[in-house]
Formats: structure tokens, sequence, C-alpha cells
């Protein structure tokens, strides 16, 4: 096969394959040209010519791992602070209360997501329950909180479904 065989071949599909993976046109096009270089460069190593796509696409693969080595976004270091520090809980009166009252299994979805920072893939791992599943118990979760909120502190919830306010809570108060 030669470079432009290759080209004629998958550019099309590695294009789609690269812009869906770095969402930007121009990046795409500048991943690509590093592609084809190296395709061009190695072409001599592809001795089977029916594993040619295979071969195009591990050359792509490669590329886009080297694009994310150097535009990484930041990752914190594995020793800062535990996500569940960074969650001002305190603000939210009666937050801990709420939880507490959640039943068994949404507390667990939610407690993992929200406050252990897993994903929900993660979590639906952990719980041994399908992915839809843990996202139907943290919807469920989330709204019986903002009830709680909502009937016990007097926050209230504006269009987006978010809560707002100050907390106004006779439970609270009366501590």
């Amino acid at each position: 096969m030669t470079t432009e065989e290759i080209w004629n071949s998958y550019y099309t599909s590695l294009y789609s394959f690269v812009l869906k993976r770095v969402g930007n046109t121009t990046v795409t096009k500048d991943i690509l040209q590093n592609i084809f270089v190296k395709i061009h460069k190695h072409l001599d190593a592809l001795q089977d010519a029916s594993k040619a796509k295979s071969w195009v696409f591990q050359i792509a693969r490669n590329e886009l791992v080297n694009y994310y080595r150097v535009n990484a976004p930041y990752v914190a270091e594995k020793d800062s602070k535990p996500i569940q520090d960074a969650i001002p809980t305190d603000d939210f009166c009666c937050f801990e209360r709420f939880l507490e009252e959640l039943p068994e299994q949404y507390k667990k979805a939610i407690t993992l997501v929200y406050i252990d920072g897993k994903t929900n893939a993660d979590a639906a791992d952990e719980l041994q329950l399908s992915l839809p599943n843990v996202k139907a118990q943290i919807r469920r979760a989330k709204g019986f909180l903002k009830e709680r909120f909502r009937d016990c502190c007097k926050y209230s919830i504006n269009t987006s479904g978010k809560l707002i306010g100050q907390p106004d809570c006779a439970f609270c108060n009366s501590l």
C-alpha cells in the first residue's frame, strides 16, 4: 500500500475518530497531519496490507495520547485534599441529617458520587448496579434532598432546579 491509498481509504474515518476525541477541527487537522507523516515515514513497517486499518488506527491512538500528554488538563496530586473536604456542607443546615434520612440505596449512590468523588460508572460498579439505575437513584436522592431543604429550611428552588436563599430552619434555630 502507498500513503495515498491509505489516505483515500481511511482519511474520512480517521478524521471522525480524531474529531470525536478532541472536539476541535483545527486540532484534528494538526493531529491528522502528524498521523500521515508517521504513516509515510513508517510505511515499510506495514508488512500485511490486510492489517492496514488496525495499524493506521493504532498510529492515530498513539498520536492522540501524545496530544493529550502535552495538552492535558490539570490533575490534582494524589495526596491533595479529598473531595469531601472541598464540599462546604456546613453552609447547608441539616445536610447531614437529610443525608441520613435518605433510603439506604439512594444514600450509597449519592455519597459515592458527590461525597467520595467517584464517577457514576465507578459507583455503578461498586454497587453492582447498571449505570442508568445509579443515575436514577442519584436523581431521586437529589429530589428528596431539595424537598427536605425547601420544606424544613425554607430554601426555595429556582427555575433551573437549584436551591436558593438563606436557611430559615425551625429545627436549627431550636438547637
